[in-house]
C-alpha cells in the first residue's frame, strides 16, 4: 500500500503490513515487494555471462537461438519457490514484475547480450487465463521491459490448444503435445525481428520450443531466451 502521507502508510502498515513475497518479513519503506536481504542471496545463475550455460545446453539442437538465459537456480522450499508461488498461485502478480525488473537490469548491463527489438511472454490459453485473472509470464515480461526499454507485445503469438498436464511424459511427448498449440495473428508484427521469450521456470523446454518453432516460421525472426528460475 502506498500513500502520499508516509506516516499514514506507517499506520496502516502496523495492521496490513507489505510482506517480502521471498521470506515473508515485513518490507521496510524503501523495499518493493522482495526485500533486501532475499535479493541480495538469490541464487543467481549468471547464465547471460556463459553462452554454454544449461540452459542452453538443453536447448541446443531442437531450434535457433541467439542467448538462452535464466536469472535464478530453483531449488524446492527455497526462496524462489516461495516467490514464484506467490506469483502463480497467491494472486500477487507484482512478485513477476519485480524479479522481471531484476533480470532486466541484469540483462541490460551485460555486454554479451543483445538487446532485442520486444517481447514476447509465453501466452496461456484463454480458459486458464480466465482461472488464473493474469498471466504470469507477461508480468515477468512487462518488469524486464521496465529495465530494457522495449515494448512488450503480448496479444499476438496466441495459445490455442488447452494442452493437458506435461508431468511425466517423455521429451517427445511434450513436444507432441504443444505440437501447434501455437499461432501468431499479425506475422508482420515479427518479420525480422529479434525476439525474446519470457517464461517463468525453465524445466524441459518443451513450451519454449514451441513457441519459437512458430515464431522462426516467419520472415526473419531471430530468437532469444529468458526465464526467471531454471529447475536443476
Amino acid at each position: 500500500m502506498q500513500s502520499s502521507f508516509p506516516y499514514l502508510h506507517d499506520f496502516f502498515a502496523l495492521f496490513f503490513p507489505d510482506l517480502c513475497a521471498g521470506c515473508g518479513n515485513s518490507l521496510f519503506n524503501n523495499e518493493h515487494v522482495i526485500c533486501t536481504h532475499c535479493i541480495y542471496h538469490l541464487p543467481v545463475t549468471n547464465f547471460h555471462s556463459d553462452p554454454s550455460n544449461k540452459l542452453a545446453k538443453q536447448l541446443w539442437g531442437r531450434f535457433t537461438f541467439m542467448h538462452a538465459s535464466s536469472f535464478v537456480y530453483f531449488r524446492k522450499g527455497g526462496r524462489v519457490q516461495n516467490i514464484m508461488h506467490q506469483l502463480k498461485y497467491n494472486k500477487r502478480p507484482e512478485a513477476g514484475f519485480r524479479m522481471g525488473q531484476l533480470y532486466g537490469q541484469v540483462l541490460g548491463s551485460s555486454e554479451k547480450w543483445s538487446k532485442p527489438d520486444l517481447i514476447i511472454p509465453v501466452p496461456l490459453h484463454p480458459a486458464k487465463l480466465k482461472k488464473r485473472e493474469y498471466n504470469q509470464s507477461e508480468c515477468i515480461a512487462n518488469g524486464m521491459a521496465s529495465a530494457l526499454l522495449i515494448p512488450v507485445i503480448a496479444d499476438n503469438l496466441l495459445r490455442i490448444e488447452n494442452t493437458e498436464t506435461q508431468t511425466k511424459k517423455s521429451r517427445f511427448a511434450r513436444y507432441e503435445n504443444l505440437n501447434n498449440a501455437f499461432v501468431c495473428c499479425n506475422k508482420s508484427i515479427f518479420n525480422n525481428k529479434h525476439v525474446l521469450i519470457v517464461d517463468d521456470v525453465m524445466t524441459t523446454g518443451a513450451t519454449l520450443e514451441a513457441c519459437s518453432i512458430a515464431l522462426l516460421e516467419l520472415e526473419g525472426v531471430s530468437i532469444s531466451i529468458a526465464t526467471i528460475a531454471f529447475a536443476e
